[in-house]
């Protein structure tokens, strides 16, 4: 599958600097190479995108990209580099500086750098999912929730209350057995998919039509901690997960021969 044949589509790669839980976590090394290196591997090698592009705002991530294939053709602003900014400021600040230099594409998808066991047949799975299903907006990888939220509660001072207060009134659902509850799922970070469209005529990034792709095994595992960051070692040593192959050297090499 080529993006030559579909409709056109470029991955966005979110690599912001300013990590504080796991610092420098998207260029921090696994299994010897940074860790945005897989997520660039992944969406070169799934012949899906017609560019990849990391949105940064650091000089260096911008260079370590570009070592492993991907574009950071501008810089990230600072105002929209923040914890709390939301995903679509970049994303739109990024199409609209790409559609400035005359780059425009019918869709985009953000791989998130965290994903690092998302392979290029994940991608693959998910383009071809998209296409195939009329009517949506966009795409969005989830998987079956390992805490069930009917069995969450909000506490207030010394009482508490189920979270989700309905169910059937002989039997809640906080009192319930497992395989009896309906099933949930629950969103990560491996990709989403989108119609460019739903972020710069609608200002989001989901829309109002979603459609979910379910990952398998680790396709949605998320580095977000020190604990995730020893787990992602720890899978990759005793071989439970694959990485993406990455065909360039590591980019500690490549610096320092040039």
């Amino acid at each position: 599958m080529t993006a030559s044949s579909h409709p056109s589509i470029v991955a966005l790669i979110p690599a912001r600097a300013g990590s504080k839980r796991v610092p420098d976590k998207n260029i921090r090394p696994l299994a010897g190479h940074p860790l945005m290196a897989y997520s660039i591997s992944a969406a070169r090698q799934s012949g899906v995108f017609s560019d990849v592009i990391v949105s940064t705002d650091a000089a260096r991530y911008a260079a370590i990209a570009g070592h492993y294939g991907a574009e950071a053709p501008f810089l990230r602003p600072p105002e929209i580099a923040g914890d709390l900014s939301p995903d679509i400021e970049w994303v739109t600040f990024t199409l609209d500086r790409l559609a400035a230099a005359g780059r425009r594409y019918d869709c985009f998808s953000i791989l998130r750098p965290t994903s690092p066991f998302r392979r290029p047949e994940t991608i693959q799975r998910a383009w071809r999912e998209f296409l195939a299903e009329s009517g949506v907006d966009s795409l969005r990888a989830v998987e079956k929730c390992s805490q069930h939220p009917c069995k969450m509660w909000v506490v207030r001072g010394s009482r508490m209350m189920p979270l989700l207060p309905f169910g059937p009134h002989k039997q809640p659902w906080h009192s319930s057995q497992y395989p009896s509850l309906p099933e949930v799922y629950v969103q990560n970070a491996s990709l989403e998919i989108a119609w460019t469209r739903v972020a710069l005529e609608g200002g989001t990034i989901a829309g109002t039509v979603l459609m979910p792709f379910l990952t398998r095994d680790y396709e949605g595992f998320d580095v977000n901690s020190p604990y995730d960051w020893d787990l992602a070692e720890h899978l990759v040593q005793t071989g439970q997960a694959q990485l993406p192959p990455v065909t360039h050297p590591p980019y500690s090499l490549w610096e320092q021969n040039t």
